[in-house]
Order: structure tokens, then sequence, then C-alpha cells
């Protein structure tokens, strides 16, 4: 029977040691090419502008009489989105009652929503039902506590979920206690309002734009006011994401003052497209 022939050990070491030599060359390629693509991506990175976070948002409050109706409609659909919280100017919680001159009254701050849903219903579930309200205290009490006053908000005090803010940015709400824009709902509404501004003197020095959409108080329009205010929030957080990006781009620096003055122009754009929501405007101070 034939033999192979013995290849000799030096000839066998050789070989490994060309087939060694091989795997390091090829190693060290791919590792020069790796080190290239990693430093190309860098530069790349550092010479590419810093893009701001696709979350930035405006912060909004909205104001109704009662803090029930209008107001939380357009709590509700905003929170979707929007870092919001919610007031009423009166002096008390109305909402009807079983005639026009027994109106059911309650107080803001300390009644909530699901006190009076509960009272309600004890009264007369059938009246309460046909005529809206257990449906809407219904929704508001899974929105927040209780109807929030206006006049006693206290201005720069954080508020958070657990207060009554809900809404975009992870639900964290109003963190800083103050808003970019404030959504009234009729136009006393808007009046009392910008009336406390002034008499609170601006202690923040900061900037607030006070815009009023005009909605009639019953559950149907609220309904629709709550679609105009919302495509209104996003045409105004638009204008302030392109400003940030242009601010970017020119490397100048954000400054709030650009988003200020694209109101006026969103505001009339969005006037056009929602003429039955007749509008009013102005800036004040917190």
């Amino acid at each position: 029977m034939a033999t192979e022939p013995e290849v000799p050990p030096t000839t066998a070491i050789a070989t490994e040691t060309t087939t060694e030599t091989a795997i390091e060359i090829e190693t060290a390629t791919e590792t020069a090419t790796e080190t290239a693509t990693e430093t190309e991506t860098e530069t790349a990175t550092a010479t590419e502008p810093q893009k701001q976070p696709d979350d930035f948002l405006l912060r909004f409050c909205t104001v109704c009489a009662s803090n029930q109706n209008r107001s939380m409609e357009a709590h509700l659909v905003l929170s979707a989105k929007y870092p919001v919280i919610s007031f009423g100017t009166g002096s008390a919680v109305r909402l009807p009652g079983p005639s026009i001159d027994k109106p059911n009254i309650y107080s803001f701050n300390s009644t909530t929503y699901d006190e009076m849903y509960q009272e309600l219903k004890s009264k007369d579930a059938r009246l309460y039902t046909a005529n809206g309200l257990l449906n809407m205290l219904d929704r508001n009490r899974h929105i927040k506590a209780a109807p929030e006053r206006w006049q006693d908000w206290k201005v720069g005090v954080p508020r958070l979920e657990g207060s009554g803010a809900i809404g975009g940015g992870g639900g964290e709400g109003v963190k800083e206690g103050v808003v970019d824009i404030v959504i009234t709902c009729e136009e006393r509404c808007w009046d009392a309002v910008v009336d406390d501004l002034t008499n609170r003197n601006s202690p923040m020095n900061r900037p607030v734009h006070v815009i009023n959409v005009d909605i009639k108080d019953n559950h149907e329009e609220a309904i629709v006011g709550g679609k105009g205010i919302l495509e209104l929030a996003d045409m105004l957080t638009q204008a302030a994401k392109e400003e940030r990006e242009k601010s970017d781009i020119e490397g100048t620096g954000f400054s709030r003052g650009t988003v200020d003055a694209r109101v006026p122009e969103v505001l009339a754009q969005w006037q056009e497209k929602w003429p039955n929501l007749p509008a009013l405007w102005t800036v004040t101070y917190f």
C-alpha cells in the first residue's frame, strides 16, 4: 500500500506561520477600516448642526367660567400632546339645576368633580344624564381632581400631574408653574384673565400670550371649539419649532422673541380656517 510522503517539520511550521500572518494582516486591515469609519462618523457628527429634540412643546392653559365644559374639553384634547392646565374665572362653579333659577352651585378648588357627580346622580340621575352633566363630570373627574379658580393660581409654583396638570412631554405637566399661551373660551373670561395679570404687577416679568376663542357654552360647541384650539396649538408649536431650527442653522441662538413675533401671523392663518370661532389676542406678563 502506498504511503503519503511526510512533510518535513520545517515546511509545516512555515505554512502555519504564513497563514497566521495573513490572518493578522486581514485583522489589521479590518481594524484600520473600522477606525477610519468611526473617524468619518465623528467628523460628520461634529460638523452637522445639532438638532433640537422633536418634543419641543409650548405649554398651555385653558380657561372658561366654571372650569367644567369648554376649558375641560380643550384641556382633554390638548393633554394628548401638550403640557396643559385649566381654570375657571367665576366666583363659584355653577351648573344647571332643575330650573333656570335653581342652579347647582359649588366651590372652586375644594369640591371635586367626583363629589359633584355623585351628588347630582343621587338627586336626579335621569335629568342630569339627559342634559349631559353626568357625562361631562365623569370626563372631568378622569382629567383632574377639582375645578380650579384662575384668581387663586399661584403663578411660578411648580404644577405636576398630581396637582391637575397633565399632558404632553411625558405627562410631566407645567413644571415651572407658568405657561406660554393662555386660551380663554369667552370674552368676559379673557377680560378677567388680563385684568388679573395686570393687577399682579408682573412679578416674574415673563410674557404670556392671552388668546380668546369664543365658544358657546354647550357640549356640542365645546367639542368643536376643542378641535379648533388643538389646531391652533399645533400651528403655534410648529412656528416655535421653525424658529428654533432656524436659529440652530444660523448659529444665532434661540430667542423667544422670534416666536412671539409669529403669533399674530399664525393666529390670522388659523382664523381663516375657523371663522366661526372669533378670536382676540393680547400679550401681558406673569
